[in-house]
């Protein structure tokens, strides 16, 4: 298939969407389908995201989606986010009544609401409005399915995520005192957090567990310097990529995960990938991959995260590392074609036909030809 992707999250941001989407296009462009990845950086006119300026949006943006729709002819047309690309892409293929999906990533609402004083009622009007005429809205989790169907969604599809396990492996664990320790010098056990510095990820929650050893926070955001700031306890080490980061998963003791609004939350995967057990709140995400696996623990909304923490100490790597196995990216690449909504071929066929003739026929009616 010809796969046109309208995205508001991509390079260089570094978060759940953008990797997950770079996966998924790399499994498939295997299978043999082919891309046009619209997002900010492509020649659109950008403006930053108030509160978080690394962010750049897409600025009227319609007029070229629907240039470059035209151009590209795809068989289908998935918008990833809810952003202003996302809504120009989603007017585009409501204009010309040809279908689209789209994917659940972020919990917009609550975001939006944590940096802005809007209700999160008003953001789930939003959203609701925004996926309403999706063939299929992708969602990570089935407990966030259930949420998301209390909040009266429809046309909800499961599409889980997957985890690269030969990137993340536990023989990239490096022992402490060896030379490139990654921890070298600070206190043990180390209790580890990787993502986005931002205030909707929760950190202060783990930045304040009382813990022994060094809580280490791996990661940039708008969010940083404050809790440098505030946290002397804690390392900041910034933004960690490739077999760097590899190794500070495999060689940290404990990974948590104080988030309450992600809705899968890669990291998790990844850390279990590495042999480093997680411990969560039981929010969406977590509570949907750690319980009953041996390879990490869940802790209640008002329960004690550092006992959680602590009780990781005592599982088995081994056993989160065969936990993270059983997450595929192939698996996932597949579900998500079969979730596309393109139109058969022979309708395909006189659709793009159609599009043809009445683009041309104003000029030809210009030129009197």
């Amino acid at each position: 298939m010809r796969i046109m992707l309208v995205t508001d999250a991509w390079d260089p941001q570094v978060n759940g969407v953008v990797r997950t989407m770079k996966r998924i296009i790399a499994e498939t462009e295997a299978m043999g389908h082919v891309w046009e990845i619209v997002h900010p950086g492509a020649g659109f006119m950008t403006a930053p995201l108030p509160t978080y300026p690394e962010i750049k949006m897409g600025l009227f943006g319609r007029p070229r989606i629907s240039d470059i729709f035209h151009e590209f002819e795809p068989d289908a047309v998935h918008i990833a986010t809810e952003g202003t690309l996302g809504m120009a892409a989603r007017a585009v293929c409501l204009t010309e009544k040809h279908p689209f999906s789209t994917a659940y990533h972020t919990r917009f609402p609550e975001y939006v609401s944590a940096r802005f004083p809007v209700p999160v009622s008003w953001g789930y009007s939003f959203v609701r409005w925004f996926h309403k005429y999706s063939g299929k809205v992708m969602v990570a989790t089935p407990s966030l399915m259930r949420e998301l169907e209390a909040e009266r969604f429809t046309n909800l599809v499961a599409w889980s995520r997957g985890v690269d396990t030969e990137a993340f492996h536990p023989a990239k664990r490096i022992a402490e005192g060896a030379p490139n320790d990654p921890f070298a010098g600070l206190a043990r056990p180390i209790f580890l957090n990787v993502g986005r510095v931002a205030v909707e990820k929760n950190i202060e929650a783990f930045a304040e567990l009382n813990l022994p050893g060094t809580k280490v926070i791996v990661g940039d955001g708008p969010q940083l310097e404050e809790l440098k700031r505030k946290y002397k306890d804690a390392v900041f080490p910034g933004a960690r990529f490739g077999e760097e980061l590899a190794a500070i998963y495999a060689s940290a003791d404990v990974f948590v995960f104080p988030s309450l609004t992600d809705t899968f939350g890669l990291v998790v995967l990844e850390a279990m990938a590495a042999g480093t057990p997680v411990a969560a709140f039981d929010a969406t995400g977590p509570r949907d991959v750690i319980p009953g696996s041996g390879a990490g623990t869940i802790t209640p909304l008002d329960g004690d995260l550092a006992k959680g923490a602590m009780d990781c100490l005592t599982l088995n790597r081994a056993t989160a590392r065969a936990h993270a196995e059983t997450y595929s990216w192939r698996a996932c690449a597949e579900v998500f074609l079969e979730n596309l909504q393109p139109l058969p071929p022979p309708l395909r066929r006189r659709f793009w036909h159609k599009i043809r003739i009445r683009r041309r026929k104003p000029v030809v009616e210009a030129t009197g030809q």
